[in-house]
């Protein structure tokens, strides 16, 4: 489970991801269990320089690290990896957020591949 706080105009492309970027911290997206990897793409709705993801799960979660890959496309084919797998730690002393960097890039489509959540099944 996570959440997206994009800075950009944004539609929902995957899966029911809706949760995943309507900017309220109460709401948070989940994929079915055992699902990975699963992805995730966010439309930007514009072409943007882009050279960070921020995930931020909920305050009061425990401790997760969960394993993620970033890419970008200007059009959706092709993906362009501006991040490799990698697992990520959410940690309620770092307010459960991850950012995610990566050199500028320009792009209109930001997908996220989840490939692994050590307190879920899921995404």
């Amino acid at each position: 489970m996570w959440r997206a706080r994009l800075l950009r105009p944004r539609t929902r492309a995957t899966s029911t991801g809706a949760d995943a970027v309507d900017r309220n911290p109460n709401t948070v997206w989940e994929s079915r269990a055992n699902a990975f990897p699963l992805p995730i793409m966010v439309d930007l709705n514009a072409n943007y320089q882009v050279s960070r993801v921020v995930l931020k799960l909920p305050a009061g979660w425990p401790a997760r690290t969960q394993t993620i890959a970033v890419a970008t496309s200007l059009t959706t084919d092709p993906w362009t990896t501006v991040a490799d797998i990698w697992p990520y730690l959410f940690d309620p002393a770092s307010a459960n957020t991850v950012t995610i960097t990566f050199p500028p890039t320009s792009a209109r489509y930001v997908q996220l591949t989840f490939f692994g959540n050590t307190m879920s099944p899921s995404a």
